[in-house]
């Protein structure tokens, strides 16, 4: 017992220089991993030459330890809310090494022991590895960066999701589920994998027929409150059975043989946004400290990837909400029919600036517009907007033919300070008295370096309608605009597209043109709206690399 003067004497330097003088290695973090303290002793025993740890960042400090069995062990400690102790050889050091880590108040304490290398007949749990330790630890790194791997290149938040479940078996567990929830906290999808195909079929079976809600949750729930791994040695069979609604789910359940779980939270920037389960069956036996160490860590690198995911995402709905917005419906004009169709990239992180407009002028004629804006950004679609917007008022404005129209649009861009590119195309219907008698129309149009429109025929003929490119809207060069004719038939369809159709696939321009000239011969007599979704469906193969729009117009017969 420390006598009242010799306490007062215990001053906190004087604490501070015997953690100095001690063997043993001692240190502390804050949340941000930072050595709030760290003896020399730490500092020898971890490897770190010359220098103080204490004020700087563990993983700027010490960058090797990354992805170490201590690093898992010293990030699973940090949300146990335990005491949680790794033996085992830290290989950076070429130490052995007994390591306790602990939260206290809003700090971690570590207190570092080297020890002596285990025989093989001591190797077990507490040495993981024993004296195969090295190997032990660049399977382990392998490993992790394999989950690296297979989830750094996926922004669909589903197939992160299945990824990461199937990328933990079988070195973690037997079959995984991965479940997340949405910003409002409700189940926003789940994802799982078993490491064979029988055990897949069952846990499809469970996963799609079990019911939610009837308390066999409540380790994932605490999971997700505590933002902590919760571990069940062993799986209460009555706590299940409400939750098995069919003879059918009750059998994949029993032949699933599930005998222990544990639930890892998953989280990034600060949210917990789900959960990784990982499930044992059979024999195999509940996991190790080392072994919940690795899934945080696993879980750690995932919760990052499918954060990633799902922020894109949402980035990407915002900004397709905002476009679509901007992209009206069409008119009905008389004796008219005309479709619009639009579909954002899929390999970008946000859509372009593609639209299209379609207006009827006080003259009675019908415009078409259809154009793209350079680059895939917010700012590209906030420029189409301002593009489409002045093209719309200058053309309904003053009855101009569509040169004068993009003349005008030249200037007031140039004006006010456009600061893009963009191709345009812009066309009238036009139906004179004379033209009236036989249903004729006029296709009038002009274009700013925008793919040509393509009609087709009532008897089917595909005409391409090319002419020599002019510049684009935007380039502040003066220059002459030329308009161009066609005289239309009734039961002609005009067809105008943006180049993600035309060039869908890498697809050269003039072969892609030829590939739709092609594909619209076969579907002339199908209603227009089908036609447009035909079109689509046959050109688009995969991903788009593009955003698409497409305008369709059909000068409609008299008996239609």
């Amino acid at each position: 017992m420390v006598s009242q003067p010799a306490a007062a004497r215990m001053t906190s330097a004087w604490l501070t220089a015997a953690l100095d003088r001690s063997p043993s290695g001692v240190a502390a973090f804050d949340a941000d991993w930072t050595f709030v303290y760290a003896n020399p002793a730490v500092a020898r025993l971890l490897g770190r030459s010359g220098g103080a740890l204490t004020g700087s960042n563990l993983w700027i400090a010490l960058p090797e330890l990354g992805g170490t069995p201590l690093h898992g062990v010293l990030v699973h400690a940090r949300t146990a809310g335990t005491p949680v102790t790794w033996r085992g050889r830290y290989a950076p050091a070429r130490r052995w090494l007994s390591v306790t880590a602990e939260p206290v108040q809003d700090l971690l304490q570590v207190h570092v022991h080297e020890v002596a290398a285990p025989r093989a007949e001591e190797a077990g749990p507490a040495y993981p590895g024993g004296p195969d330790e090295p190997d032990a630890d660049r399977e382990r790194l392998r490993f992790l960066a394999e989950v690296s791997e297979t989830m750094i290149n996926n922004l669909d938040v589903h197939e992160s999701a299945t990824q990461l479940a199937e990328v933990v078996l079988p070195r973690l567990a037997d079959c995984a589920v991965v479940a997340l929830i949405g910003e409002d906290r409700s189940r926003a999808g789940e994802a799982w994998a078993h490491r064979d195909a029988a055990g897949r079929a069952d846990l499809d079976t469970y996963m799609r027929g079990r019911l939610h809600g009837t308390g066999d949750d409540g380790a994932m729930v605490s999971a997700l409150l505590s933002g902590r791994p919760v571990q069940l040695t062993s799986i209460d069979q009555q706590q299940v059975a409400p939750s098995l609604p069919t003879p059918q789910v009750r059998a994949a359940w029993e032949r699933l043989d599930l005998t222990s779980c544990t639930i890892v939270p998953l989280r990034a920037r600060g949210d917990t946004f789900g959960v990784l389960a990982l499930l044992n069956a059979g024999t195999r036996p509940p996991h190790t400290e080392l072994e919940i160490a690795t899934a945080v860590e696993v879980a750690r690198r995932g919760a990052l990837a499918l954060d990633n995911a799902r922020l894109y995402g949402r980035q990407h709905r915002v900004a397709e909400t905002l476009q679509r917005s901007l992209l009206t419906p069409p008119p009905r004009p008389d004796r008219l029919q005309i479709a619009v169709r639009y579909r954002p990239a899929t390999s970008h992180a946000l859509v372009g600036g593609d639209f299209y407009d379609a207006f009827v002028l006080p003259d009675g004629a019908t415009v078409l517009v259809i154009g793209d804006v350079v680059g895939h950004s917010v700012e590209a679609a906030a420029a189409m907007s301002q593009l489409r917007s002045t093209v719309r008022a200058l053309a309904y404005d003053r009855p101009d033919s569509p040169a004068q129209t993009l003349t005008r649009t030249d200037r007031a861009l140039s004006g006010l300070r456009f600061g893009t590119l963009a191709t345009a195309l812009l066309a009238r219907i036009e139906q004179p008295a004379e033209q009236a008698r036989d249903g004729l129309r006029t296709l009038r149009w002009s274009s700013a370096g925008h793919p040509p429109p393509l009609l087709v025929r009532p008897d089917g003929a595909v005409q391409l309608l090319d002419c020599p490119p002019e510049r684009l809207l935007g380039t502040d060069e003066p220059g002459r605009r030329t308009d161009h004719t066609a005289v239309l038939q009734p039961g002609t369809t005009v067809l105008l597209v943006t180049d993600g159709l035309i060039e869908h696939g890498r697809t050269g321009i003039d072969e892609g043109l030829t590939r739709l000239a092609s594909t619209l011969t076969g579907l002339r007599d199908l209603p227009l709206e089908e036609l447009c979704d035909r079109l689509l469906d046959r050109v688009l193969t995969g991903r788009a690399d593009d955003d698409i729009a497409l305008l369709a117009v059909r000068c409609c017969t008299r008996d239609a």
